[in-house]
């Protein structure tokens, strides 16, 4: 039994956490900006609650963090009363935020200089999958570290992969999501073509579905996408996050992203349609929105 503290009781860091406790039986302190939530962790799964990021961390064996951008992570990290202040030497920081490869570089650079590992582990799966406990993981740091933490890790995921040095998990996060939003507007044009043409969209899918147009996008999403349905999970606000991530990435390494750049676009589209928190199939509706004008 490890001694873990968990940072970040969102959407994702709640099950996350909450998989950690039951599947591990780990001795777990978590903190969570908001209190209440944590109170409301706690009363579901045991454990304690801290006041503070260094509060939670003081004596832990492993940190995982999971909370919303850069500027959340710096907050729990390295500012007063941060979880940097009171990890001890040895000490394993997993980070599951979706955040830039630049403050992951940093944050180990700081670790390391303080006698500890930190990893930028960026997952993928959605809220379903952290409920589930069948994330993918994607992990840049050190081995000795990521093998050290593999096991708890395991708690919450199906897949974990250590991709390569600090970075390397949240440059295969910005991979992830570039190909996943060229993937979602194939799959909105897709379906609104199919039904300008009248045709017979369960058929049309179930026989696509089974070549090479296949993917998990279809199979999940294509009828809540035909019916106008947009509440199932990541919302296009944290796409456009993700995205922008990619984007200013790509910027820093030549690479070129035109697809990925125009349907950054479309989500701003959909964001002023007032989809901010519709999920990331709602590229369908700016379609049919456009039928309308």
């Amino acid at each position: 039994m490890a001694k873990v503290a968990w940072i970040g009781l969102g959407v994702m860091g709640y099950p996350m956490a909450g998989h950690i406790r039951k599947k591990g039986n780990h001795d777990l302190t978590v903190y969570n900006r908001n209190a209440a939530k944590a109170e409301a962790w706690v009363k579901e799964f045991g454990g304690k609650a801290a006041a503070t990021p260094a509060a939670a961390a003081k004596g832990a064996d492993f940190v995982f963090c999971c909370v919303g951008n850069d500027d959340d992570l710096r907050s729990v990290t390295t500012a007063a009363n941060g979880a940097f202040e009171a990890m001890g030497k040895g000490t394993v920081f997993i980070d599951n935020t979706t955040a830039s490869a630049d403050v992951a570089r940093e944050l180990y650079a700081a670790a390391r200089t303080k006698g500890f590992e930190f990893l930028d582990a960026p997952v993928s799966g959605g809220q379903a999958g952290a409920q589930n406990g069948v994330l993918t993981v994607m992990v840049g740091g050190d081995k000795p570290a990521f093998d050290r933490a593999r096991p708890i890790i395991d708690h919450y995921a199906r897949m974990v992969t250590l991709i390569g040095a600090s970075g390397a998990g949240q440059v295969t996060k910005m991979v992830n999501q570039i190909c996943i939003a060229g993937l979602v507007e194939g799959l909105a044009e897709g379906i609104h073509m199919a039904q300008k043409a009248g045709l017979d969209l369960p058929a049309v899918m179930e026989t696509i579905s089974k070549g090479a147009a296949g993917s998990w996008q279809m199979e999940n999403r294509w009828k809540t996408m035909g019916e106008g349905k947009f509440d199932f999970g990541f919302a296009v606000d944290w796409m456009r996050k993700d995205l922008k991530i990619a984007l200013d990435e790509a910027r820093r390494n030549g690479a070129s992203l035109p697809v990925t750049a125009l349907v950054d676009q479309f989500y701003s589209e959909v964001q002023k349609m007032g989809g901010k928190r519709w999920d990331t199939s709602s590229l369908i509706a700016r379609l049919n929105n456009a039928d309308k004008k």
